[in-house]
């Protein structure tokens, strides 16, 4: 499922929407990073009415005619499965981790919440997301970085991280490794 599709289901979830509102709320959800044209909302509803996991009325709103679109049980059950197995790509990009985390409290499941939330804690705590790599596809260590801002980005970068397994053990109630040490 793509990352619109599953951004659809996950506003949906909370309370049915017309197009235009489900635009703005991806755009806030992305912040300043992406923009959203109806040209991606309309294609992603229509398959998500066609796959029976949505569906669309119009109605008449501030004096226009509205599509407005309701997630189904179907919709429902097929967002839970899609957060639930959430790894990979969906937990290494941050883009795609966002959109997860942001709909996660929709499964129902504490125990399935966690597992989400520790494939992310293990990609994390194992140092594999890098922001600089090579040609080879190889991560670039700090210090062969001159540029000062590209090492202000890793430092803000290693900053987020740390802040995040901090939140992530706080979540899944794992003793700070660190803390073991003093």
């Amino acid at each position: 499922m793509s990352v619109i599709e599953t951004m659809i289901l996950g506003f949906l979830a909370e309370r049915s929407m017309c197009g235009y509102e489900l635009r703005k709320k991806m755009e806030q959800l992305q912040g300043y990073a992406r923009k959203f044209s109806d040209g991606a909302i309309y294609p992603a509803t229509g398959r998500l009415v066609a796959a029976g996991l949505i569906e669309e009325r119009s109605e008449l709103r501030d004096g226009r005619q509205r599509r407005l679109f309701t997630l189904l049980d179907a919709g429902r059950e097929r967002l839970i499965d899609e957060l639930k197995a959430a790894d990979g790509f969906d937990v290494s990009d941050i883009t795609r981790w966002t959109v997860v985390l942001t709909f996660l409290s929709v499964v129902p499941d504490k125990a399935d919440r966690d597992a989400v939330l520790r494939r992310r804690y293990d990609l994390l705590s194992r140092g594999d997301v890098h922001f600089f790599y090579c040609d080879a596809g190889h991560p670039i260590p700090f210090d062969r970085i001159d540029d000062p801002y590209r090492r202000g980005i890793i430092r803000v970068h290693d900053a987020e991280i740390a802040a995040e397994l901090t939140w992530l053990r706080s979540m899944l109630g794992i003793e700070d490794p660190e803390a073991r040490l003093s």
